[in-house]
């Protein structure tokens, strides 16, 4: 695969992406101790308070050792979109920057770091009526018409979503068909690209048996760690309910699988998610995809970082 082109300057932005259960959480502490920087999340469901177990979030000791930025920080119920993240990690990016530090954003959201990176339109429109409207046509019509229906009114977008994504693939449909801009976000997002920061972009490189293998690993410590009473506190009304383990747990809480079915359910469900995320990042051209032993040598060659900085 392709760099992303950078110039050897030391501030210049780590994007550590990864598919679940590669191990990205443990690598950029390693490398924020090293490198003397401050981790900034790029994860669509560890941006919610009260989830650690499933959504595998930095624990508190491991968010003490390190300051993170952007994790953790919204109720379940709160709706968030892309182009608040892009602000809201350009806003958490440049204030490390101006302490001093250097920034290492880490996560498997694609979409988040598209937008992040500039690579996507991110459209700040928003229809109080329409929105009701979309809500009750997800009601009647399944997930794949609503995704037709956004590829017709709006390919490029469409192409940016996966079609089981419904929270983004309702929202697009929303900016595709708004008249008025949200008041809420009168100017476009900020972005790496549009605020002239240097970037990698890396997705840890690791064999498909082996995040198999980490997968069913992760899945009996969620389920040990209480991930069903976590599930049943959340509630599948919540927007973050949706994230990958939920609905299974939910389904299990309502007598819909045994403890067995759950279980293999649940290693299904993210392998296949994992897989959808190496297959995005596949698409994006300008990703370095690098094993995670020869990492260090990558961030010191392309982005110039040596020393940690005190």
């Amino acid at each position: 695969m392709r760099s992303r082109a950078c110039s050897s300057v030391s501030d210049g932005v780590l994007i550590l992406a990864g598919a679940t259960a590669s191990g990205k959480t443990e690598i950029a502490l390693e490398l924020a101790t090293t490198y003397g920087a401050e981790i900034v999340g790029a994860d669509s469901r560890q941006i919610y308070r009260g989830m650690p177990i499933g959504t595998a979030a930095p624990t508190a000791e491991q968010m003490g050792l390190v300051p993170h930025h952007l994790v953790a920080f919204l109720d379940p119920t709160q709706r968030y979109s892309a182009a608040r993240y892009a602000s809201d990690a350009i806003a958490a990016i440049r204030d490390i920057l101006r302490r001093g530090k250097r920034a290492i954003v880490v996560g498997g959201t694609g979409f988040y770091i598209r937008a992040l990176l500039g690579g996507v339109d991110l459209a700040p429109q928003y229809d109080e009526v329409l929105r009701a409207r979309l809500a009750r046509e997800a009601q009647l019509h399944p997930a794949d018409f609503l995704y037709e229906w956004l590829a017709k009114r709006a390919a490029p977008r469409a192409r940016a979503i996966h079609p089981g994504d419904a929270y983004r693939v309702l929202r697009a449909l929303e900016i595709a068909l708004a008249q008025t801009p949200a008041p809420s976000l009168p100017e476009p997002a900020r972005t790496l690209r549009g605020e002239k920061l240097t970037s990698l972009l890396v997705f840890l490189d690791l064999p498909q048996a082996e995040i198999d293998r980490r997968v069913a690993v992760r899945t009996e410590r969620m389920l040990a760690a209480g991930l069903l009473d976590e599930a049943e506190r959340i509630g599948e009304a919540a927007v973050a309910a949706n994230a990958v383990g939920y609905p299974q747990a939910l389904a299990h809480l309502r007598g819909w699988s045994t403890i067995g079915e759950l279980r293999i359910l649940l290693e299904r469900a993210t392998r296949r998610y994992a897989r959808r995320q190496r297959a995005w990042f596949r698409s994006e051209a300008d990703t370095f995809w690098c094993a995670p032993e020869t990492l260090h040598e990558q961030v010191r060659e392309k982005l110039g970082w040596s020393a940690k900085r005190v």
